[in-house]
């Protein structure tokens, strides 16, 4: 894994769309959602999350 790279994400609002920014060292990755869009995305975050939560209290032995 390389030391010092950033990685920041940003969320704003445009006129019709939402921008998510995401840096990643010198690197940008720039993604225009509409509303519908952003919500299917939102979902899917949530339950991605929730299916990484009861993973990390699996144990395996």
């Amino acid at each position: 894994m390389v030391e010092g790279i950033e990685r920041k994400i940003e969320v704003e609002i445009e006129r019709n769309r939402i921008r998510i920014t995401i840096f990643h060292g010198e690197d940008e990755e720039i993604i225009k959602l509409n509303l519908g869009e952003a919500k299917e995305l939102a979902k899917e975050l949530e339950q991605a999350l929730e299916d990484y939560s009861k993973r990390k209290q699996i144990r395996i032995d």
